[in-house]
């Protein structure tokens, strides 16, 4: 079930509305799949174009989405748990400025981000509906360990459609 307002902070409406009907865990398989297939045959010129200056190469772009989603899961573990305490941010521009990707083969990107990605299935497929509803607290608003998992999803959907719109169209 889709979270409600109450469970996240409101900038994360944007990714939660991206994400279809349909049990997490699969469409966060699909994803995965889609993701792979989509960027597999991709060139290194083209993992490594930036449609603009100032902005990540689609490479980098990758790894943020896996960067992204592993801090999504430590939040996701911390609330299942138990461990409501405030969980902290981060600045996405310093992650991907220490990020090694630049330096790694699309494919190594593309085998980390799918690591990842079985990480977070294996973690919320053995979730209790208790634990995906427990709650603790992010940027001084509750958050539920559904809706970081939701908001995981929805923000692969966000930056898929990036790259299609802006990096796969050269």
């Amino acid at each position: 079930m889709r979270p409600e307002p109450t469970e996240y902070v409101p900038l994360a409406e944007k990714y939660i509305q991206l994400v279809p009907e349909g049990r997490l865990h699969e469409i966060l398989q699909r994803q995965q799949e889609q993701t792979v297939s989509l960027l597999q045959d991709i060139s290194e010129e083209q993992a490594g174009y930036r449609y603009a200056e100032g902005k990540w190469s689609l490479r980098t772009v990758l790894g943020h989405i896996a960067d992204v989603e592993r801090l999504w899961n430590y939040r996701i573990f911390r609330i299942a748990r138990g461990d409501a305490r405030e969980l902290a941010g981060y600045d996405r521009d310093i992650f991907a400025h220490n990020a090694p990707f630049e330096s790694l083969p699309i494919a190594e990107v593309l085998r980390d981000y799918s690591a990842v990605r079985q990480s977070t299935i294996s973690l919320i497929t053995h979730l209790s509906d208790e634990a995906m509803l427990r709650l603790g607290e992010f940027n001084e608003h509750p958050l539920s360990a559904r809706a970081a998992a939701f908001i995981i999803a929805g923000h692969e959907i966000h930056h898929i459609q990036i790259i299609k719109e802006k990096y796969l169209r050269m």
